[in-house]
C-alpha cells in the first residue's frame, strides 16, 4: 500500500492536495492500491470531487503510522517539522518519499527527495474545452488574513469574477459579492478553470493547471503562498505579477504572454521509481 500525506488546513488551503490527487489518480488507473492522509473533514470531501475515493484524517505528520503499517510506503507532501520521526518512517516503511522543501534540500536518511520542479497536473485539465470569455480570479481555497477585502481597491479596478475558496467562510462571501460581478462556488473548480478565458491566480497549481487547458494565466506572487518557483512557472509561459499591482495586471491582460520555454507533460510515473 502506497500512503500519501498532503498537509492541508484552512490557512495553508489545498494546493499540495491539489496535487497529490493527481498523481494518486494516475497510480489508481494503474491499479496501484493507494491512501490519501489531510488534516481535516474538508480536504477529504474536497478530495472525492477531485476522484480519490478513499482518505483518513490525521493530525500532523508525527501520524503517519498510526494508519501505515510496516512494509508500506508512504509520500510526504509537507513542511510540517516531524521532530525526528522521519527517521523511524525511513527504518519501518518499504519505501519513503517527500517533497523538497527548499533547491537545497537532500535526503537525510534513506529517504528519496522529490525535486521542487515536480509538477503534477491531473490528466482531466489535458482535455481542452471550448472557452468563454471571462477573466476569473482564484486566490487560494484559503484566505484566512482575508488577503482580497485588503486589496479592495485592485479588485474594482477590474471586472472579474470569483471562484471561491472551499474553506472560505459564509460571512466572508457576502462581503466578496461586493467587489466581483460573479461568485462561483468552490465546487465549480474543474469546470470553471478548463473553461476560462483567463485566469489570475495567487495559487502556483491552479496557475499550472490552468496553462494545461489553454487559458491565458496571470501568476499573482504573494508571500508564504509560494508551493512553486517563480522562475519555474513562468518558464511555462505564465505571467508573473509580484502582489496585487493594477498596472502590471492590466499590462499582461492587454497583451501576449511570455514566451513558454518548456510545456508540462504528463504526470510521468518514474517519479516514484
Amino acid at each position: 500500500m502506497l500512503y500519501y500525506y498532503a498537509n492541508t488546513s484552512h490557512k495553508m488551503g489545498l494546493e499540495r492536495l491539489r496535487r497529490g490527487a493527481a498523481l494518486l489518480n494516475r497510480l489508481n488507473a494503474k491499479g496501484e492500491k493507494t491512501q490519501l492522509l489531510v488534516n481535516d473533514f474538508r480536504a477529504g470531501l474536497v478530495a472525492r470531487e477531485l476522484g480519490v475515493s478513499e482518505y483518513v484524517t490525521i493530525e500532523g505528520i508525527q501520524d503517519i503510522d498510526a494508519i501505515a503499517e510496516n512494509g508500506d510506503s508512504i509520500v510526504i507532501d509537507s513542511v510540517e517539522d516531524d521532530h525526528g520521526r522521519l527517521v523511524k518512517y525511513c527504518q519501518d516503511f518499504k519505501q519513503v518519499w517527500r517533497f523538497a522543501h527548499d533547491e537545497n534540500d537532500a535526503p537525510v536518511h534513506s529517504e528519496k527527495v522529490i525535486p521542487l520542479d515536480t509538477v503534477l497536473v491531473d490528466d482531466t485539465f489535458f482535455e481542452k474545452e471550448p472557452k468563454e470569455e471571462r477573466v476569473l480570479f482564484f486566490l487560494g481555497d484559503a484566505d484566512y488574513d482575508k488577503t482580497i477585502l485588503g486589496n479592495k481597491d485592485f479588485f474594482k479596478t477590474f471586472d472579474m469574477e470569483l471562484l471561491l475558496g472551499n474553506y472560505f467562510f459564509v460571512k466572508y462571501e457576502d462581503d466578496l459579492a461586493k467587489l466581483f460581478s460573479t461568485l462561483h462556488e468552490p465546487e465549480e473548480y474543474e469546470d470553471l478553470i478548463k473553461s476560462s478565458s483567463t485566469i489570475v491566480t495567487a495559487s502556483s497549481q491552479t496557475a499550472l493547471e490552468a496553462k494545461v487547458a489553454g487559458a491565458k494565466v496571470i501568476y499573482l506572487a504573494l508571500p508564504e503562498r509560494e508551493l512553486y518557483d517563480k522562475k519555474l512557472l513562468e518558464s511555462y509561459g505564465i505571467a508573473i505579477v509580484d502582489g496585487f499591482k493594477n498596472d502590471d495586471v492590466n499590462e499582461v491582460l492587454s497583451t501576449h504572454l511570455p514566451h513558454a520555454d518548456k510545456t508540462i507533460e504528463r504526470i510521468e510515473d518514474i517519479i516514484l521509481g
